[in-house]
């Protein structure tokens, strides 16, 4: 009984996650051992859940404020915070976190960042889509919303050469 679950978490003062609780869960056969993305919404939050995030929003500490302070920190990165990290992603009209590699640890991530991600460049969408834990027909599809959204945008922010020039250099791939 001292070394039960709910013992060892009631101890550190710390709520049961629900997510924790979960059994494991096996791979999907046919998709490369990914698992899919999980959406927790901040409704499904248990109170104490809600009260340790109101605690943790008072919490101060240092963290990079610009890419030129974050280039050369640890990896992978500790701030999930950071809307550039690709632990996961919060929708800001719903407050809703999705976690995209619900399987992970953050430590256990090979890349965190998704600035460091473009600075590599020249990566091919399967690559993309492995990061992302997306397939590659959907980063296609992100891909082809995004070049259509700066077109209609580009004259408005005067972007016409930088369009052609991205245009052009797609097309050679």
């Amino acid at each position: 009984m001292g070394d039960s679950r709910e013992n060892r978490d009631l101890d550190d003062g710390l709520p049961v996650s629900r997510l924790q609780s979960q059994q494991e869960e096996r791979p999907r056969p046919g998709k490369k051992g990914r698992r899919r993305s999980r959406t927790i919404a901040t409704k499904r939050l248990s109170r104490d859940e809600l009260a340790l995030a109101e605690e943790l929003e008072t919490f101060n500490y240092e963290r990079p404020t610009s890419r030129s302070q974050c280039v050369d920190g640890p990896r992978p990165c500790p701030y999930v915070s950071c809307k550039h990290h690709l632990y996961l992603d919060v929708n800001p009209e719903t407050g809703s976190i999705k976690l995209n590699f619900p399987d992970l640890e953050v430590w256990e991530m090979e890349h965190t960042c998704a600035l460091d991600v473009a600075e590599r460049g020249g990566i091919t969408l399967e690559d993309v889509g492995e990061i992302l834990n997306l397939t590659r027909e959907r980063i296609r599809q992100v891909e082809v919303k995004g070049l259509q959204k700066l077109r209609e945008t580009a004259t408005t922010l005067g972007l016409q050469d930088f369009l052609s020039f991205i245009e052009r250099n797609l097309s050679a791939d």
